[in-house]
């Protein structure tokens, strides 16, 4: 590491790992006893497994002390290979073939902006979207939470033939080919009437509707003070009462998942404060513009400011991460027609995704 002198602290007692493969593109290599592993294990379940990915990125609770790091104030310390965000707790080291992550708060915030750099480095980005398998088109819904992208995917997988990739994020490579991201599904309570069958039996109690946005509001405040403890971080991602988590697999059944597809078509959507939906094609420029802005406004505020501090030090400069990525999104979307749709806030998750769901039927059963 360019002859920087290194001291390792806190040496693991654990000797194995655990490894994901993330589409064959980047391995991600968890040491046993690292905080937030359950957190790690629970949000890259479905790819677990092993890996002959060349990008390595290795999460460890172990801490490497770099004696002549030098220091940004008191926000962060750095050298020209590491960066240590003493308020987070997070050190990421750059290595040959990727990234080392290392700290004791819930690392996952730490390891998405990297996994979504390593991706980018293999010719993928990272987005923040519904996406289904269509009849074997990709369909890639971008959209800012809250939007409606969990209850949309589930009136496109009511459709014969239908494929779940993702809800929340997924991967987009520079060939066109949409990868999914099957994580667990976040049920809130408006959801009920789309997915009746998550509410029957005994679960996990739900706060009630009218008491969500404060909630969601509360949960957000806290975040960047919650995510330097995992176990506390585990437990209010298990039992917050704004919502519940579920694999896709239970909901649509393993058979129902699908892997990768083409894409065909890409719908930005939005809530605004009109009465009645609109529709309107728009450029690539556009739409790459958006889905990159979009992915990055949706990190949490402890993964953006790692990104911001990777570019001020110059461990990934800001043009690249962003430049870079767009370059990508905007090759993947070359041949696919892309538009905005606009739906008006007042209407109800059901209602606002019955009509994305017609306007993709439309589009594609030609």
């Amino acid at each position: 590491m360019s002859g920087t002198n290194l001291i390792r602290l806190s040496p693991s007692r654990h000797a194995t790992s655990t490894t994901f493969d993330v589409h064959g593109l980047v391995a991600i290599h968890v040491e046993a006893g690292t905080p937030g592993e359950d957190q790690l294990r629970d949000m890259l379940a479905p790819f677990i497994g092993d890996s002959s990915a060349s990008l390595q990125l290795q999460v460890s609770g172990t801490t490497t002390e770099f004696p002549a790091q030098s220091h940004a104030e008191d926000a962060y310390r750095y050298t020209d290979t590491s960066l240590f965000l003493p308020a987070d707790r997070v050190q990421v080291i750059q290595t040959p073939n990727g990234y080392r992550v290392e700290g004791r708060g819930e690392l996952l915030t730490a390891v998405v902006p990297l996994l979504d750099r390593l991706c980018v480095r293999a010719e993928t980005a990272m987005v923040h979207a519904a996406m289904v398998n269509y009849k074997g088109a990709g369909v890639l819904l971008p959209a800012w939470g809250g939007v409606g992208k969990t209850s949309t995917v589930a009136k496109l997988l009511a459709v014969p033939g239908v494929g779940f990739m993702a809800d929340d994020w997924g991967f987009f490579g520079a060939d066109g080919m949409l990868s999914s991201y099957a994580k667990p599904m976040f049920i809130k309570p408006h959801h009920r009437s789309i997915y009746p069958d998550l509410f029957q039996g005994s679960r996990k109690p739900l706060a009630p509707g009218w008491l969500i946005p404060p909630l969601s509001r509360a949960a957000t405040a806290v975040h960047p003070v919650i995510v330097r403890y995992p176990r506390t971080a585990s437990f209010t991602r298990r039992w917050s009462p704004e919502h519940r988590m579920v694999h896709p697999e239970e909901v649509f059944g393993p058979e129902n998942i699908s892997s990768s597809a083409p894409a065909r078509l890409a719908i930005f959507l939005e809530r605004f404060d009109g009465v009645e939906a609109e529709w309107e094609p728009r450029s690539v420029e556009w739409m790459t513009s958006r889905i990159v802005g979009n992915f990055h406004s949706e990190l949490p505020l402890v993964s953006r400011r790692l990104i911001e501090a990777l570019g001020a030090t110059g461990l990934v400069p800001l043009d690249d991460y962003f430049g870079q990525k767009a370059e990508i999104i905007s090759s993947a979307l070359k041949a696919v027609p892309c538009s905005r749709l606009r739906l008006p806030i007042t209407w109800s998750a059901d209602r606002a995704s019955d009509y994305v769901s017609k306007l993709v039927r439309s589009q594609l059963d030609t």
